[in-house]
C-alpha cells in the first residue's frame, strides 16, 4: 500500500471509531474490534464476569444508551448523545430529580483547564457522575435539576482481540493496545490504529523469523486477564511494546522494561539515536499503562512502551481535547515507520562466528575492502566490516556490536550481509 494511502486509510479508520462510546467491557468495544476485524482477522475472546484474574476479577458488563442533566429550565446542561466524555465510565444507573447542591458530589470538571471536559471512571466503585466543562460548572443557577443515566450493570463479559502472525520460530514479539477509552484520539485510539496497520505491514512480509502476537484488550484488566490464561504462553514472548499516544507530533519517548537493559530496550534505543532525531528515555516506573502488568515480578517479561508525548505529559490528556484535531495519520504513520526499524533490528540481529579469526582475513581481494592503503580515514562501510570481523567470536550480536562502534545498525547489518555472502562468517543463531 502507497504511504499516502496507508495515511488517509488512517485518518478514516480514527474518524470512524472516535465516536463509539467504549469502555472496558460492553459493546462499544464489542463494536470496536468487529470494525478492527475488517483490517485485520482477529480472532475474539468473551470472558464471563466473575472469572479471576490473579488478585483481580471481571466485572460486570456495562452498557450505556443514554444520559443527560436538565437544569431548571428544562434544557439540557450536559448531552451524552453530544460527546461520551460527559458520563463518568461505569457509572451506574439513575433517574433523579435533586437540588443542585444533591448534584454537585457527582460532578467532575477542571478547574484549571475550564474549557475541557474530563474523562473518569469508576470501574471498580460503584457509583455514577456527570463531567462538564468548569465553565458551565460555575455558571449553574440554584433550583431543581434532574439527572438521568439509563445505563445496565448485569453479569456479561469482557471482550479481547488477538491475531497472530507465525514466524519460523515460535519467540514471539508481543504488540499490546488498549481499546477501553471512549473518544480520545491520541489515548488510545492513535495506538489501536497503529497496532491494526501495524500488523497488515507485517503480515505481508514473505518471511518471519519470529511470530508476532497482537493484543487488543481493555486496559489494566485485559492485560491481566491475558496473562492470567496465558501463563505458560507467556513464556514465550521474548520483546514486547506497548502501543499508546503515538499520533500527535510530539518527540518520540521510550519508557524502558522492568529489565532496563532488555534487548527490546536496547533496540529501541538504538533505532532512536540512530535516527538523529529528539527523542526521550525513560526509566521503568510500576505506573503508566500496560507494561507495568507485562513487567511485574512474576513474569518480568522484556515489554516497553514506545510513545511520542509520553501520557500524563500532554494538556490535553484524558480530556475533551485530546480529539481528533490533536492526532492524524500522518503521525502515526511516522510512528509506524520506527516500530518497523525496531522490528527490523530485532530481525536481523544475530550472532555471528569469524572463520578467520587469526588476524584479519585480506578483504582486498574478495573485493570489500576498496580504499588505497595508507589513508588516515576508513570508510564507513569498511569499519563496519573490521569491526563485526573483530566482535565475531560467537557470544556478541550485531546490536552489541552497533552500540560498542558507534555505527548505525544498519550499516553494521549491511556489513554482516557482505561477509556472510563472502563466506567469512557464519551465523550461530538463526
Amino acid at each position: 500500500m502507497e504511504k499516502q494511502q496507508t495515511i488517509e486509510r488512517m485518518d478514516k479508520l480514527m474518524r470512524r471509531l472516535f465516536p463509539i462510546c467504549r469502555s472496558i467491557t460492553g459493546e462499544g468495544a464489542r463494536q470496536t474490534l468487529r470494525i478492527l476485524s475488517e483490517e485485520i482477522p482477529l480472532e475474539l475472546h468473551e470472558v464471563r464476569s466473575g472469572t479471576k484474574a490473579f488478585d483481580w476479577v471481571v466485572p460486570r458488563e456495562w452498557n450505556i444508551r443514554d444520559a443527560y442533566i436538565k437544569g431548571p429550565d428544562g434544557q439540557k446542561i450536559v448531552d451524552f448523545q453530544k460527546n461520551n466524555l460527559h458520563v463518568m465510565s461505569y457509572s451506574a444507573p439513575v433517574s433523579a430529580k435533586m437540588t443542585l447542591a444533591e448534584l454537585r458530589p457527582h460532578l467532575y470538571s477542571l478547574p484549571d483547564q475550564p474549557d475541557l471536559v474530563p474523562y473518569r471512571t469508576s470501574y471498580y466503585d460503584e457509583g455514577w457522575g456527570f463531567c462538564l466543562s468548569h465553565k458551565v460548572l460555575q455558571a449553574l443557577p440554584e433550583g431543581e435539576y434532574e439527572a438521568v443515566i439509563d445505563s445496565e450493570l448485569k453479569d456479561g463479559s469482557l471482550t479481547y482481540g488477538e491475531y497472530y502472525l507465525p514466524g519460523t520460530t515460535k519467540d514471539e514479539i508481543l504488540f499490546s493496545a488498549y481499546v477501553c477509552h471512549p473518544s480520545m484520539a491520541n489515548d488510545n485510539l492513535s495506538g489501536v490504529v497503529l497496532a491494526a496497520f501495524l500488523a497488515r505491514e507485517l503480515a505481508a512480509l514473505p518471511r518471519r523469523r519470529y511470530s508476532y502476537r497482537f493484543l487488543f484488550a481493555p486496559e489494566t484488566i485485559g492485560a491481566l486477564v491475558w496473562l492470567s490464561q496465558n501463563e505458560r504462553h507467556a513464556k514465550r514472548v521474548k520483546h514486547g511494546l506497548v502501543m499508546t499516544c503515538v499520533g500527535d507530533a510530539g518527540a518520540f519517548t521510550y519508557k524502558k522494561s522492568r529489565q532496563g537493559a532488555a534487548e527490546i530496550d536496547r533496540a529501541v534505543m538504538q533505532v532512536l539515536r540512530d535516527s538523529g532525531q529528539e527523542h526521550n528515555l525513560v526509566d521503568f516506573y510500576p505506573y503508566g499503562s500496560d507494561e507495568r502488568q507485562y513487567c511485574s515480578p512474576g513474569f518480568d517479561l522484556p515489554v516497553g512502551c514506545f510513545m511520542r508525548t509520553s501520557y500524563g505529559k500532554f494538556p490535553q490528556y484524558h480530556t475533551s481535547a485530546d480529539d481528533l484535531s490533536f492526532v492524524n495519520g500522518q503521525n502515526i504513520q511516522g510512528t509506524m515507520e520506527k516500530y518497523l526499524e525496531v522490528i527490523a533490528l530485532l530481525e536481523k540481529n544475530r550472532r555471528y562466528r569469524n572463520l578467520y579469526p587469526k588476524g584479519e582475513p585480506m578483504l582486498g581481494r574478495r573485493g570489500l575492502y576498496k580504499k588505497p592503503g595508507g589513508a588516515i580515514e576508513h570508510p564507513r562501510e569498511g569499519i563496519g566490516k573490521l569491526w563485526v570481523l573483530n566482535q565475531s567470536d560467537g557470544t556478541k550480536s550485531l546490536l552489541t556490536i552497533a552500540e560498542r562502534s558507534g555505527l548505525k545498525f544498519s550499516e553494521i547489518a549491511a556489513a554482516a550481509e557482505d561477509l556472510l555472502e563472502a563466506k567469512l562468517i557464519k551465523v550461530i543463531n538463526s
